[in-house]
């Protein structure tokens, strides 16, 4: 018999737990436990790394909220969250509560507000992986799994698929052990796997993260948001405090150089900071439905406010010229991979405050309005695929298809993008550009493209960059409204 067959458990000191009516203070108790857990498992962890298997089995849990409240609360019905909708027992599993401060703060006061009870902060009953516990720590590394000379999983926790889900945002009735329901659309082991995700697929820490994120598909956006980003750094009165590029390289100084990686990250993303990240961030994803998926999954733990595509299209009406610009109002989804998660019965609905700040900021850079502004940008459908060579298939269907669509326009990503955004309550847009036209002779050969690129992506991009500077504005109850939100909702974002 080996000696994890033979260990106790080992756990470190907290305190029980406890009823708080300021939100400030439940976030800090939230703090303490989770940095009492973290570094409980680190030091373990650490000292097994040197000393060999440890004699008892070394576990910490994951801190936790929990409202209780056993009336029908007359809740102000315009905010679609804040709140719970019936009697009951709620909780939510948290992780990284000082990089979710503020957002935590913010609504543990409108639960409180809204409610009147108390909520108990305290520790869950989900253990804590030490993978996740140990990313706190840059100079501490779990090994892959063999490589040491006793078997993690005999002492320490590991990651759990059975709490590492999208049920909650799936609408698949989940509830926590004890019957629970779900205050929070995530668990913090989900949380926890998309910020691990996010730091290898982007090279930047969740911590640069903006609320407003412009998701492109193609890296000649990059050095336009570079170089806008120079400019807001050397304006003292813009607002914008640094500049983050791939490997956390921040600058605040405008004419700071910035090291060309070695090698690009999968995703390759920059943030424009602000203060209480009201900045902007853009994501280059790349091509294809999957990369879209994989950025929007992860992405969405973080809560933030906004996300648009802007990115570029094949026109497909013979009107559409080359650089015209196109803001979708509804989305025909060929792409595949959100069918388990979001059926493509679901209709993807159009978001008014999103389409109004879209076609204003087209307004304010072209300097073109009302029946003049026809000439440049068409409102449609945008239909996304996972074939980026659709053309040389035979017509015939994929034709007729877009065409009882009313597809004006084809990509790989919008759809994928705004689905996500209605499945994780992430308000979403789409403006693109035209960038060929196969259906008409009008291919994207290397020379059309330079030309195009020149002359369209530096306004393109600033039609992204105001539209978020447009949302930023907006009170947060206005830009999440109740049309993401179903019959029954956690009360947090």
């Amino acid at each position: 018999m080996n000696i994890a067959q033979e260990v106790s458990i080992r756990t470190p000191d907290i305190p029980k737990p406890e009823s708080f009516t300021d939100a400030k203070k439940a976030v800090e108790r939230l703090q303490e436990l989770y940095a009492t857990a973290v570094k409980f498992l680190s030091e373990n962890f650490s000292a097994a790394l040197t000393n060999g298997q440890p004699e008892t089995r070394v576990r910490a849990f994951y801190p936790e909220i929990r409202l209780t409240t056993t009336t029908y609360a007359k809740t102000d019905t315009r905010l679609s969250f804040g709140h719970v909708a019936e009697p009951g027992v709620y909780a939510t599993t948290i992780t990284r509560p000082d990089l979710f401060a503020s957002y935590l703060e913010q609504q543990i006061g409108l639960l409180l507000e809204s409610h009147g009870v108390p909520v108990v902060i305290g520790a869950s009953s989900t253990e804590m992986p030490v993978h996740f516990a140990a990313a706190n720590d840059p100079g501490l590394t779990v090994p892959h799994d063999g490589s040491m000379e006793f078997n993690l999983r005999d002492n320490f926790d590991v990651p759990d698929l059975s709490t590492t889900h999208d049920n909650i945002v799936n609408g698949e009735a989940f509830t926590y052990p004890d019957g629970a329901r779900p205050l929070a659309p995530f668990t913090a082991q989900r949380v926890d796997y998309s910020l691990a995700r996010l730091a290898h697929y982007t090279a930047t820490a969740a911590e640069h993260f903006q609320n407003h994120v412009l998701f492109t598909n193609y890296q000649f956006y990059v050095e336009e948001f570079e170089a806008y980003a120079r400019h807001m750094l050397a304006d003292p009165d813009s607002g914008y405090t640094s500049f983050v590029s791939t490997g956390n390289v921040e600058i605040t100084d405008a004419d700071a150089p910035i090291p060309v990686p070695g090698k690009l990250p999968q995703m390759p993303t920059y943030h424009l900071k602000r203060a209480n990240g009201s900045g902007i961030t853009l994501v280059n994803i790349g091509v294809g439905p999957s990369n879209a998926k994989t950025a929007t999954d992860h992405i969405a733990v973080l809560r933030p406010h906004a996300w648009l595509m802007v990115g570029h299209c094949a026109g497909l009406r013979n009107s559409q010229r080359l650089g015209d610009f196109v803001l979708a109002h509804a989305y025909l989804r060929e792409d595949h991979v959100l069918d388990d998660d979001l059926p493509v019965w679901v209709p993807i609905p159009a978001l008014a405050e999103i389409q109004i700040a879209l076609e204003t900021a087209v307004a304010d850079v072209t300097e073109l309005e009302g029946y003049e502004l026809k000439r440049i940008m068409r409102t449609g459908t945008v239909a996304t695929i996972d074939n980026r060579n659709w053309e040389l298939r035979e017509q015939a269907g994929p034709v007729q298809r877009l065409s009882q669509s009313r597809a004006i326009a084809l990509d790989m990503e919008s759809a994928t993008i705004a689905a996500n955004g209605f499945r994780f309550r992430v308000p979403y847009g789409t403006l693109l550009c035209v960038s060929d036209k196969p259906l008409h002779g009008e291919l994207k050969l290397p020379g059309m493209a330079s030309d195009f690129y020149k002359t369209q992506v530096a306004a393109h991009l600033m039609i992204g960059i105001r539209a978020m500077e447009r949302l930023r504005e907006m009170p947060l109850e206005r830009i999440h409204s109740r049309k993401l939100r179903s019959f029954e909702e956690t009360a947090f974002l």
